[in-house]
């Protein structure tokens, strides 16, 4: 069972890409899912509006997996909650 933000960083790749949501799994990769750097940027800027946060480009540029953009898409959450100190 997923949590809420991997369901949504699933869900955004998957309006992005124009796939089906199950066809995404944490475990797949770019290459996997067809996705091109155009198609990351996209997501990128999707996952960016959806999540109220900035994803660095030497980050953005490494990104490889779902796994690795959910990864990514918490920690920068989590820095922007200590540094805003709230909670959600």
């Amino acid at each position: 069972m997923s949590d809420p933000l991997t369901t949504q960083v699933i869900a955004a790749i998957a309006r992005v890409k124009r796939i089906p949501a199950e066809q995404v799994r944490p475990e797949s990769t770019f290459e996997e899912l067809g996705i091109d750097s155009l198609d990351g940027m996209n997501i990128l800027f999707e996952l960016e509006n959806d999540f109220d946060i900035n994803v660095p480009d030497a980050q953005a540029k490494s990104l490889r997996s779902v796994r690795e953009v959910i990864d990514g898409v918490r920690t920068l959450i989590a820095e922007k909650q200590r540094a805003t100190g709230t909670s959600n």
